[in-house]
């Protein structure tokens, strides 16, 4: 089965064995890319990927499942999620332009296959 469109796992590069099953290997992450619209989010105390991802792609369904793209935007790209992320440390914030239409985009899909 295919990822759903939208999955992080949407650019994972593939290996099958002999018998056809598909293993996932590590995906190629869309790394950080200056873009006009790019946000900057200073860490507060308590602040999660998942909470930011909530509350900067909001119109999103299932918003909060998108904190792999800010993870993944970073100049030095966040590995472990699961950290807790230091107050004071600059983030920087894909727009839900860049989300939908660059990081998500059939395009690069395209471009990278």
């Amino acid at each position: 089965m295919a990822p759903h469109a939208g999955s992080r796992h949407s650019f994972t590069l593939g290996v099958r064995d002999t018998g056809g099953c598909l293993f996932l290997t590590e995906r190629e992450p869309y790394r950080f890319q200056e873009h006009a619209d790019t946000r900057v989010h200073v860490v507060a105390q308590g602040d999660t990927l998942f909470d930011l991802a909530g509350r900067y792609f909001a119109s999103l369904p299932r918003a909060c499942g998108f904190w792999w793209a800010i993870a993944d935007f970073q100049p030095d790209p966040i590995i472990d999620p699961t950290l807790e992320l230091e107050p004071g440390r600059r983030l920087f914030i894909p727009s839900l332009r860049v989300l939908t239409d660059v990081i998500l985009g059939e395009q690069r899909r395209r471009f990278e296959a």
